[in-house]
């Protein structure tokens, strides 16, 4: 489906080629957690054979997912008509006062996916009042502020712990600990989070060189 999309807006090709390389080199990668979905047309042995997966940490996947998420964008701008519409790589927010609207967008959205052999999440498609705080990008959202998540805090600090732990045995330089640290607080920081950066970081010591 995707190579199809491209094919459509590139004539070049060796630039076909060349995406032909990168799209191959992510096939399977996720294999071991595949789930096998079957969407109308396929048989019994089609979602085994059907290429899967975009290359880990490449950078080139986040314009791969754009490409073809840009159809899912234009259903909903032009045949949904949703007013209110975000998505960022393959997460998405609507919103509407009517409920039982936003139930009806999803399974239109459903359905539309389908035809690119995407499904939603069952678990993580769900629907929330803005009151209550809608998760997004590692984010609980509220009207007038943003929390960062739990697990997301639990991850950076088992992160910090990873780093000076390399750091200590010589296996990082400290420029290395000192921007993964700087990333993580500039993500931290679009949210209301100064009590819990200064909390994480105000009393930090970096350990020696050798000491653990």
């Amino acid at each position: 489906m995707l190579r199809g999309l491209l094919a459509r807006r590139i004539a070049d090709q060796q630039v076909l080629a060349l995406i032909d390389r990168i799209l191959d080199s992510g096939v399977g990668v996720l294999a071991s957690e595949y789930t096998p979905q079957w969407f109308p047309g396929d048989d019994l042995f089609t979602p085994f054979e059907r290429p899967r997966g975009l290359p880990i940490g490449n950078l080139t996947s986040q314009f791969w997912g754009n490409v073809l998420l840009n159809e899912l964008d234009t259903f909903v701008a032009q045949q949904l008509r949703t007013g209110a519409y975000v998505r960022y790589a393959d997460d998405l927010l609507l919103f509407s006062n009517d409920k039982a609207q936003l139930h009806g967008w999803r399974e239109q959205i459903s359905a539309f996916l389908n035809g690119l052999r995407l499904v939603l999440h069952d678990r993580k498609t769900q629907i929330y009042p803005v009151e209550t705080g809608i998760p997004f990008l590692g984010f609980r959202l509220y009207p007038l502020y943003r929390r960062l998540k739990r697990p997301n805090v639990i991850r950076f600090k088992r992160r910090m712990r990873k780093l000076f732990s390399a750091y200590a045995d010589g296996e990082l330089p400290l420029d290395r600990v000192q921007t993964s640290i700087n990333g993580w607080v500039a993500h931290a920081a679009h949210g209301s989070t100064y009590r819990l950066r200064a909390q994480l970081l105000g009393g930090l010591i970096v350990p020696r060189r050798g000491e653990r």
